[in-house]
């Protein structure tokens, strides 16, 4: 066996190498862009939830004004009732 057909064999063994050192740095890629797309996600979600809390915290906050309106109004005409009843 010659020298270069030695040679050639060393060449492609390592070519295949760097192929499957190439093909690993890919595998790894997609693994980053999948793990970051899965904490964006995660992130999305944590907000949503968030604000759906907040938003419902308002609307708990509206009814609850609501109902202090409302026992004003009843207090109000309670004593207005009084009053006539008075005179």
């Amino acid at each position: 066996m010659s020298i270069y057909k030695g040679l050639r064999g060393v060449n492609i063994r390592e070519r295949e190498r760097e192929r499957e050192r190439d093909r690993e740095r890919e595998r790894e890629r997609e693994r980053v862009v999948e793990r970051e797309r899965e904490r964006e996600r995660e992130r999305r979600e944590t907000r949503e939830r968030e604000n759906e809390e907040r938003e419902r915290e308002r609307e708990r906050e509206r009814e609850r004004e609501r109902e202090r309106e409302r026992e004003i109004t009843r207090t109000r005409e309670k004593r207005e009732n009084e009053r006539e009843r008075e005179n």
